[in-house]
């Protein structure tokens, strides 16, 4: 009985053995692979850092007003108006947003009140007889004209405000 004891006392002594080197193994792997992203991270920080640095040189503006005078006459460059740049918030609605405006039908003579396109405003008039070209313009100049409609104000919690200065400016500096 007790070799049979002792036969199993050794393999399981073994097995313990084997699985403590395995475990051990996994180990050293895993800590050369932590190692090997702790030196590619250092390699992206130090690539970043060299890239801001090689920008703010590239973007000196005593550096660009020499580029501009030797390049003049190829780019013909023109200084930026001050009234041509805009804000985000100050371009105007796109068209696809302006709800069409109450037009009358011409069938029900006015009494439906149902929005109308252009081509449905030149098709009422026609049908009454007494389109021109004067009349079917006016009705597409009050369509285009028509007020904007207001956003829903879940659409206004979900705009963040845009980082204008950060881009306007090229900054570098975190």
């Amino acid at each position: 009985m007790l070799k049979t004891f002792d036969i199993v006392l050794i393999g399981v002594m073994t097995a313990m053995a084997s699985v403590t080197y395995t475990i051990k193994h996994r180990a050293e792997l895993k800590l050369e692979e932590v190692r090997r992203l702790e030196a590619d991270i250092k390699l992206e920080k130090d690539t970043i850092e060299l890239l801001k640095a090689d920008w703010a040189l590239v973007s000196q503006p005593n550096r660009l007003e020499r580029l501009v005078n030797n390049y003049s006459k190829e780019l013909q460059l023109q200084p930026t108006l001050s009234t041509s740049i805009v804000q985000p918030s100050e371009l105007p609605m796109l068209r696809s947003q302006v709800p069409p405006p109450i037009v009358a039908d011409a069938k029900d003579g006015g009494k439906s009140g149902k929005p109308v396109g252009s081509k449905g405003i030149a098709a009422a008039a026609s049908k009454n007889g007494d389109t021109t070209d004067a009349q079917i313009r006016k009705a597409i100049a009050d369509v285009a004209s028509a007020p904007a409609p207001r956003p829903k104000a879940p659409a206004l919690a979900k705009r963040k405000k845009p980082e204008i200065d950060n881009i306007a400016t090229g900054s570098v500096a975190e």
